[in-house]
């Protein structure tokens, strides 16, 4: 599988015409927040009415998927106090998630309260510590309730802070970059690196971990590795995330026809699939769908740095992951 150094610097160019970032503030970022506070905010008030897993699932799947929206932007509020972590901690390679949650689960109540509950390991806490929980691979140690209610208000309690920071006052910080007195982005073209970068590095997640955890190796495939395995959403995730950035290149500029083509690609791919949780990888003719779709990724991944960053006037600057 490629690995390309994805990654912006400015260029001496002037900039080419395109709808530009403070149309994906408006019309990508700040509805997915909202979106994503909103989907918290109702699966807590079922859990709070009725904990009951199975009466909890399509509330966690709709949070999910709102997740799913925005999951690929890491700056600003939902990089603050560790919430982008303690909202989806994925990989958990050492099962530190699982170990977490069974000592809350049998410990202290004192430690599910608000004012506790947020002090706790981000491994036990948000989406993929819900899963857990309501899609037990084994019988708990302990009635589960209590536990789900404080995950379900922590994560709402998160969702709404992201969401206020961005409409309070994060959100300007964008929309005024290059004006006196903004120290975070001193010109409009670094927000244009920094959303490329989100970008960049949302796609490698996507090929590298959401796709190749589970593939592993022809000889060890590794299908126990899919994310939200459990609750069967591995490949919806990786649909609904290339879906999201998709949306926020078409959000940036109008004038990047190769790149949506080849999301439109991948997403053709993904949705032509009927592996939920890849539990194919290990199987050829499965497998082999797999490493079809990964390679459509990593395509997207050639042609945005071909096509997007000089329609963005970025270029290749440093490497993606590292971030912004």
């Amino acid at each position: 599988m490629r690995r390309l150094a994805l990654a912006l610097c400015l260029t001496a160019a002037a900039a080419p015409a395109f709808a530009d970032f403070p149309e994906a503030v408006r019309d990508h970022i700040l509805p997915g927040y909202a979106g994503f506070a909103a989907a918290t905010a109702a699966l807590d008030a079922e859990a709070q009415a009725d904990c009951s897993p199975q009466g909890l699932r399509p509330a966690f799947q709709a949070a999910w998927d709102a997740w799913m929206a925005v999951a690929h932007l890491r700056l600003g509020p939902v990089e603050d106090h560790g919430r982008v972590l303690a909202i989806a901690f994925w990989p958990d390679p050492k099962g530190l998630g699982t170990k977490a949650q069974m000592a809350l689960l049998t410990g202290d109540p004192a430690a599910l309260t608000p004012e506790h509950f947020p002090e706790q390991s981000v491994a036990a806490r948000g989406l993929t510590g819900l899963e857990r929980l309501l899609y037990p691979a084994e019988p708990l140690p302990a009635d589960p309730c209590a536990l789900i209610r404080a995950t379900t208000a922590d994560l709402a309690r998160m969702a709404g802070e992201i969401d206020a920071a961005w409409q309070g006052g994060y959100a300007d910080v964008l929309l005024t970059a290059g004006e006196p007195g903004n120290t975070t982005f001193l010109s409009r073209p670094e927000v244009r690196q920094a959303l490329f970068t989100q970008l960049a590095a949302g796609l490698e997640f996507v090929e590298d971990s959401r796709l190749g955890r589970p593939l592993g190796t022809f000889d060890k495939p590794r299908p126990e590795r899919a994310e939200a395995r459990a609750s069967g959403r591995s490949l919806r995730n990786v649909t609904l995330g290339l879906q999201a950035m998709k949306g926020l290149v078409q959000a940036l500029t109008p004038d990047a026809p190769q790149t949506v083509a080849a999301f439109d690609h991948a997403i053709a791919l993904a949705e032509a699939m009927d592996d939920p949780a890849f539990a194919g990888v290990a199987e050829p003719q499965s497998r082999l769908k797999v490493e079809i779709l990964a390679e459509a990724v990593d395509e997207i991944r050639v042609v945005i740095l071909s096509e997007l960053a000089p329609e963005l006037d970025v270029g290749i600057g440093f490497n993606a992951a590292d971030g912004d």
